[in-house]
């Protein structure tokens, strides 16, 4: 590889969101992989992904009779992967297990290739059954065939690779495969392995709370095989006691990355204490327009049309979407609220809903209405509640809120493009990045937003959306939730609200800039141009 010549990447990921029919993704990791291997198609970089592929994916999640989500999975066989006729062996609990390797282009992005262990005759055909449907041993497993196997698949499929990029810590046991390579292919000990490793690794780490970052007794690594040969104390010596993937990553690259500014911060504060880590700079996350924005709402922006008519336009299709979905009318001149994504506790989803009798007089009278969408993790009994609290608020407004089950990519494509408010409250500063409020406002759908992940990057209050909290955090919860509470209904009411229903000449004005200063500098081609220039080529 010369100087001026970009270096050739294989990008490893758990999850790929890349088209509704595609049940490879759970949430905002899997789409941002996703947006990732489509700008690095767009924009010619040399690419490779590798993946699972997912037999029952993470979850159909639905609303029985009372009002509960509930999870259903099904059996999903695709008739568009391209069999390459590659199969590798990864040794699981000192068993060989057969790892068949499927190739996709189909969505406009690089190739990638998904591992699959669902093949006759294999020992644990159901390692790939479910993405995150397990802990423990199981978990080990998909991560053992991701990084080992997948490591193992670009050597059977003659792909030459200068760096690997593990995206979230699921992908370390690559990096315990290339050391084990240099330890017995080429006699290294376990430093010089250690170090020649580092140099073709980069690493991101997304999430920005240190309990929601993996761990496994060093034990059970050891006992699944996941060690490739590496002694307990060298484990240790990577990722501590229990061993943290994250920490192990950061140990394992040359350059680690948070995913806005605000997380570079976060994460350097949270892994302050890990010794001979890699730096963590901070790259923010961008989104691949072709996939989630209206090509015509950026067109009149950059030349003076009729903004307001196009995203009318724009709003009655996501509420014929929503009708079709759920069977709910709303009113296209009356304000539409959207707010989907995970529902994690600290996204605060009900965080609106607080204070019942300054809300609810606006919801009966459908002076706001409020679309939701989102899943939470199958075994998050927490984050099940809350959208059950929204669906009780749901059927006690039924023309104001409204709940869309099942929440998919075509359910976000229509949300970030017809709804006129992006909601986002999240506990700052647990937002990493947050690029649904990116889709939105290239849109020209206006976020109203917590000052946390990408938004105070972009913000700039009453012209291209607003802010709320002015960036307040709190160790107390309830301190924050009350402040922010405050907050919320303070910009809704007096600024959110009397711009919508009295000066739409003004919110016009404010699409055109959220458009303008969004469009450019969160599109997926500045991310890939910081990857390779700050972190593959160093």
């Amino acid at each position: 590889m010369s100087n001026t010549q970009n270096p050739n990447v294989a990008y490893f990921c758990m999850e790929y969101g890349l088209d509704s029919s595609l049940k490879t993704y759970a949430g905002g990791l899997g789409i941002l992989a996703g947006d990732f291997i489509k700008g690095a198609k767009d924009h010619g970089f040399p690419m490779v992904a590798i993946g699972i592929k997912w037999k029952q994916g993470y979850t159909d999640q639905y609303i029985d009779k009372n009002g509960r989500p509930y999870d259903s999975y099904h059996n999903y066989d695709y008739d568009f992967l391209e069999d390459t006729g590659v199969t590798v062996q990864v040794d699981i609990r000192r068993t060989t297990v057969t790892c068949k390797v499927w190739k996709l282009e189909r969505f406009g992005h690089i190739p990638l290739y998904l591992l699959d262990t669902d093949i006759p005759g294999n020992p644990d055909a159901w390692i790939c059954g479910q993405l995150y449907g397990w802990f423990g041993e199981e978990r080990i497993a998909q991560e053992m065939v991701l990084g080992i196997g997948g490591v193992r698949a670009l050597r059977k499929l003659g792909i030459d690779v200068d760096i690997y990029h593990f995206n979230e810590g699921h992908a370390l046991f690559a990096g315990f495969e290339l050391m084990r390579e240099k330890m017995e292919g080429q006699g290294l000990p376990f430093e010089a392995a250690l170090a020649a490793t580092r140099a073709e690794v980069a690493f991101t780490t997304h999430t920005p709370v240190i309990q929601g970052n993996e761990s496994h007794p060093i034990d059970r690594i050891v006992y699944m095989g996941a060690n490739m040969n590496l002694t307990e104390e060298q484990l240790e010596s990577l990722g501590g006691s229990p061993f943290n993937m994250t920490v192990g990553a950061l140990r394992l690259s040359k350059i680690s990355n948070a995913v806005a500014q605000l997380h570079g911060e976060t994460a350097q504060d949270m892994w302050a204490h890990v010794d001979q880590r890699s730096e963590i700079i901070a790259i923010t996350n961008c989104i691949h327009l072709p996939t989630w924005v209206d090509e015509e709402m950026i067109h009149i922006a950059q030349n003076g049309g009729d903004l307001w008519a196009r995203h009318q336009y724009n709003k009655r299709q996501t509420i014929a979407f929503i009708k079709e979905r759920t069977g709910a009318e709303l009113n296209p001149d009356k304000l539409l609220i959207g707010f989907s994504r995970r529902f994690a506790p600290y996204k605060r989803a009900d965080l609106i809903f607080q204070d019942p009798k300054t809300i609810e007089p606006y919801l009966a009278d459908g002076r706001i209405q409020i679309v939701y969408a989102g899943k939470a993790h199958p075994l998050d009994d927490t984050g099940k509640g809350l959208i059950q609290q929204v669906v009780a608020m749901a059927r006690k407004y039924p023309n104001a809120v409204v709940f869309v089950e099942n929440y998919d990519m075509d359910t976000g494509a229509a949300l970030t493009r017809g709804t006129d408010v992006w909601l986002n409250n999240p506990r700052r500063p647990k937002e990493a990045s947050g690029t649904s409020g990116m889709k939105a406002a290239m849109n020209g759908v206006l976020n109203c937003s917590i000052l946390d992940g990408w938004w105070p990057e972009a913000c700039r209050h009453k012209e291209n959306g607003w802010q709320f909290g002015d960036g307040f955090t709190s160790d107390d919860v309830t301190l924050q939730d009350q402040h922010d509470l405050k907050a919320l209904y303070n910009v809704l009411f007096e600024e959110v609200l009397p711009t919508y229903y009295d000066h739409k000449d003004q919110w016009a004005n404010m699409m055109r800039n959220s458009i303008l200063d969004t469009h450019e500098r969160f599109a997926v081609k500045r991310m890939l141009e910081e990857y390779y220039d700050r972190m593959y080529k160093i």
